[in-house]
């Protein structure tokens, strides 16, 4: 059994070979925290997150889930639902959205994904996981940034593109016609 110590978090473990079983048996020893596991065998733990990017999120997740019951299709999920990858990797986007066409209870990626930094985030972590997101068949990811004020978006086959102190931004490909308010999320 691993201690964790707040102070330390987020923390990185390597354990290679990591079942389902084991992986849940883990989550459930630490259910105050997020846990992710990548391909590579890179198991992270992260604290909760602050009232800030929570706020940012649930606004996040107001607005996409609003376009989606407005367009009446898909189904959307917040931080606490994780996918388990292709690879083999198990991560929680901070938001996602799936189409009706994917299972929303058994897809393996969803179309869609917005990952949103935390004060505990470090960029570099963040912009590998949106990477492995598209590599495993998601079709569009961003990545905000609210300290900065820049979007990265990511698509298959394209190099990240970043875009700085916009106030909006467009869905493409599957969530064509989503806009998400950024002047929203930069005020809180």
């Amino acid at each position: 059994m691993v201690m964790v110590d707040e102070t330390y978090l987020p923390l990185t473990l390597y354990v290679p070979g990591i079942t389902d079983a084991q992986f849940q048996q883990f989550c459930e020893k630490y259910p105050d925290y997020f846990l992710e596991y990548s391909a590579e065998g890179d198991l992270t733990i992260m604290p909760p997150t602050d009232r800030k990017t929570s706020s940012r999120n649930a606004m996040i997740i107001f607005q996409l889930m609003k376009w989606a019951l407005e367009t009446g299709g898909g189904c959307v999920t917040d931080s606490s639902g994780g996918f388990i990858l292709p690879n083999g990797s198990r991560l929680a986007p901070d938001a996602a959205w799936m189409s009706d066409q994917r299972d929303c209870l058994h897809s393996p990626v969803p179309e869609f994904v917005i990952e949103l930094l935390s004060p505990s985030d470090r960029i570099k972590v963040a912009q590998r996981k949106m990477v492995e997101w598209i590599a495993n068949g998601v079709e569009l990811g961003w990545l905000i940034d609210p300290y900065s004020r820049t979007v990265t978006i990511f698509r298959p086959k394209q190099s990240p593109e970043s875009r700085k102190d916009l106030t909006e931004l467009a869905g493409e490909g599957a969530v064509q016609g989503f806009l998400l308010n950024l002047i929203a999320i930069w005020a809180i």
